[in-house]
């Protein structure tokens, strides 16, 4: 039998001939993102920070950060990028002030602001993916996904970077939120534990493999409430403007505004006999 240190070398040696093809070194890369996007959060809201410290020292800490991330990520114009970055901070910081805004009105449980910064899931990943989402318009490879499957880790709570999603959007309690890449969201919206807004299919290549870069999330309208377990599918859904989708919900095709959409009942009268109770979706008008 070898001894240890030769089994040590060899797998060591097998290790670095199969990542051998692969140009990239990205050591380090998920320890700085993390960081950066922990000190962004902090500089944009001190008061609730870890720690005491002026604002542009975190900033410019994250500066440091975000350029040697985007310098392993391989990105043209590190420069560019950060400034980038800085100069959408405080548009960032007005479309998060909104989503507190909304969380504090949409749950009677919220005594303050502050509480929500602090205790509440969906603030570090609303957070996350607004700061990811302008690292991702900006064209930044891997880096926007790291930070927001950071958020994701930390809360259950799953927001692609390509997202697009309007000011004051709320997701009460959270886990299990999923919000897929070409998703759109309106203003005002507000979403529960557990709810998908994510592909119906892929459209697959001639190699079998999906397609990339296609609409395959759906679109949800402005005012919409949206409660936990719904799952709404595919880029051709359109949620309107004022709707409310039910717990348990089931969608693949788009509702017209002002509907009420509540998933079908079933009540068991005898064995294997059951009455469907209730119309799918109902005008809000008819309640």
């Amino acid at each position: 039998m070898k001894a240890r240190g030769e089994l040590l070398a060899a797998a060591a040696a097998a290790f670095s001939a199969a990542d051998a093809e692969h140009e990239q070194n990205y050591c380090g890369l998920a320890a700085r993102a993390e960081r950066m996007t922990d000190l962004l959060i902090e500089a944009m809201f001190p008061r609730c920070a870890a720690q005491a410290a002026p604002a542009v020292e975190r900033l410019e800490q994250a500066a440091a950060l975000l350029h040697t991330c985007l310098k392993l990520c391989g990105q043209a114009d590190p420069e560019g990028t950060v400034d980038a970055l800085l100069e959408a901070l405080p548009e960032v910081r007005r479309q998060l002030d909104t989503d507190l805004t909304a969380a504090y009105q949409g749950d009677p449980a919220a005594r303050s602001v502050d509480e929500i910064i602090l205790c509440y899931p969906s603030f570090p990943a609303i957070a996350a993916y607004r700061l990811a989402h302008v690292l991702y318009r900006e064209g930044v490879p891997l880096l926007p996904r790291m930070m927001t499957e950071y958020a994701h880790r930390r809360t259950g709570i799953d927001i692609h970077p390509g997202a697009t999603i309007g000011d004051y959007f709320f997701i009460d309690h959270g886990t299990g939120v999923v919000i897929g890449e070409t998703t759109t969201i309106g203003e005002h919206v507000k979403l529960y534990q557990h709810v998908t807004l994510g592909a119906r299919s892929f459209e697959l290549a001639a190699d079998g493999t999906p397609v990339k870069g296609v609409k395959r999330h759906p679109d949800i309208g402005d005012r919409v409430v949206i409660y936990a377990g719904a799952t709404i599918l595919g880029g051709k859904t359109q949620i309107g403007n004022d709707c409310v989708i039910g717990g348990s919900v089931w969608l693949t095709h788009s509702i017209p505004a002002g509907k009420l959409v509540l998933a079908r009942s079933t009540v068991l009268d005898a064995p294997l006999t059951r009455d469907i109770i209730g119309d799918p979706v109902l005008d809000s008008a008819m309640l």
